[in-house]
C-alpha cells in the first residue's frame, strides 16, 4: 500500500441502461472517476468508456498522480472487469462494497439520490477513510475453473439440443427411431440403413447427416474440455475425482465455487 499522503482514484461503472447494475445484454459501459487527495479535495474527475481507448484514457488520467490507490465499487460484480484490468496493469485497487459507498453518499448529500459524480466521490471517500478494505488481486485458478466449467456446461447443453433434433428426424426415418443414449457413430450406422426415395425423406436424411456431423464435432470438443478440466483440477492437488460419481466437471465446479 502506498504511504500517505495518497491520491485516491475512484472508478464507478455505469451500464448502458444507466443503472449501476449488470443487466443481460448491457455490454457497453462507462466509468466515472473522481480523484481526491488525502484531505478529500477533488483534484480530477472524468467519464470514460470501458472499451480499449476509453480505458487507456482513464488509466492515463489516474497515472498523472503519484502514490495513487484506485478504488472500485463492486469488484466481484459490475466493477470486476475494470478492477482486473487495473490490477493486470500493475495498479493497486481496493474493493469498495456498495453498502459503504451508499452510506457515504447519504452522509454527503443528505439523500440517497444516485448520480455518477456523487457515486464516484462516495467511493473515493470510503476508500480513503476506511481501513481493512480488500485489495484486489489477479484472478486465480478458481476463476479459470469456473470459466472451463461454464464452457463444458455449454457444450453439454448444445449436445442435448442436437441429439433431440436428431432423434426427431430419425423417428421419421427409421421405424421405432433411435435409443435414448446416442453417439455419432451409432446414429451414423442407423442412418445408413435407410435410403429414402421421396424428396421429403431425402431431405430428412440429409439434415440428420448434418446433425450427426455436428454431434461428432461437439463430442470431440467435450473430450478436450474434460481433459483441460482434469489437468487444471490436478494442478490444485485435489483428489475429488477419486470419489465415486465425481468427474472432471463436478470436481472443477466444487473447487471453482468454494
Amino acid at each position: 500500500m502506498p504511504s500517505s499522503p495518497t491520491t485516491t482514484v475512484a472508478a464507478r461503472n455505469r451500464s448502458q441502461d444507466g443503472s449501476g447494475h449488470h443487466r443481460r445484454g448491457s455490454h457497453k459501459r462507462s466509468a466515472t472517476i473522481e480523484i481526491i487527495n488525502d484531505r478529500e479535495q477533488a483534484v480530477g474527475q472524468g467519464r470514460f468508456g470501458t472499451d480499449r481507448d476509453g480505458y487507456k484514457a482513464m488509466l492515463a488520467a489516474g497515472r498523472k498522480h503519484t502514490d495513487r490507490v484506485w478504488a472500485v465499487e463492486g469488484c466481484s460484480g459490475i466493477g470486476r472487469h475494470v478492477a482486473q484490468r487495473l490490477v493486470a496493469d500493475g495498479e493497486t485497487v481496493l474493493d469498495v462494497p456498495a453498502k459503504l459507498s451508499a452510506r457515504a453518499r447519504v452522509f454527503a448529500t443528505g439523500q440517497g439520490r444516485k448520480t455518477d459524480p456523487v457515486d464516484a466521490r462516495s467511493v473515493a471517500v470510503v476508500a480513503l477513510r476506511t481501513t481493512g478494505l480488500r485489495q484486489v488481486v489477479v484472478d486465480d485458478i478458481t476463476v479459470a475453473l469456473r470459466l472451463l466449467v461454464d464452457r463444458r456446461d455449454q457444450l453439454g447443453r448444445t449436445r442435448t439440443e442436437v441429439v433431440s433434433r436428431l432423434h426427431h428426424l430419425l423417428l421419421e426415418l427409421v421405424p421405432g427411431g433411435a435409443k435414448k443414449v446416442l453417439s455419432a457413430t451409432q446414429a451414423r450406422a442407423l442412418l445408413n440403413t435407410v435410403r429414402p426415395r421421396d424428396v421429403v425423406g431425402r431431405t430428412r436424411r440429409w439434415l440428420a447427416s448434418e446433425l450427426i456431423h455436428e454431434l461428432a464435432v461437439i463430442d470431440k470438443k467435450i473430450k478436450v474440455a474434460n481433459a483441460e478440466l482434469t489437468e487444471l483440477v490436478d494442478t490444485t492437488g485435489s483428489r475429488l475425482q477419486e470419489l465415486t460419481g465425481i468427474g472432471p466437471s463436478g470436481a472443477a465446479r466444487l473447487l471453482g465455487h468454494r
